[in-house]
């Protein structure tokens, strides 16, 4: 079994096979990530405020992160993974050179008007 193969405290590991063995319920999930989540939003708020007070242009990544924002607001399943793939670059063959040295977070061709 997976969990034999990590360190996990006793107490732990009866909270992590619990929930595997019983799911939670909606109000359970509530209860245990609403906060954080809570917390994760208000950061996004910041950064948008943060974003739009500077001086200058944008680039595609703001777009790219807005574009991403409306995932959220679709009500469609998967939305983790549609937050993901709109950052993503979708090409499948390598690159031959990199452009840039170190990741960006977004891909531009993404982005749409």
């Amino acid at each position: 079994m997976v969990l034999e193969l990590l360190p996990v405290v006793p107490f732990l590991r009866r909270r992590i096979l619990h929930h595997i063995a019983m799911p939670m319920n909606r109000q359970q999930v509530l209860d245990m990530y609403f906060m954080e989540a809570r917390a994760k939003l208000i950061d996004i708020a910041a950064f948008l405020d943060r974003v739009d007070r500077a001086p200058g242009e944008a680039d595609f990544r703001l777009a790219a992160f807005r574009q991403a924002l409306k995932e959220l607001d679709g009500g469609t399943p998967e939305r983790a993974k549609n937050v993901l793939l709109s950052f993503s670059d979708p090409s499948v063959e390598p690159l031959e050179k990199a452009s840039v040295k170190g990741a960006i977070g977004a891909f531009a061709g993404n982005v749409k008007d």
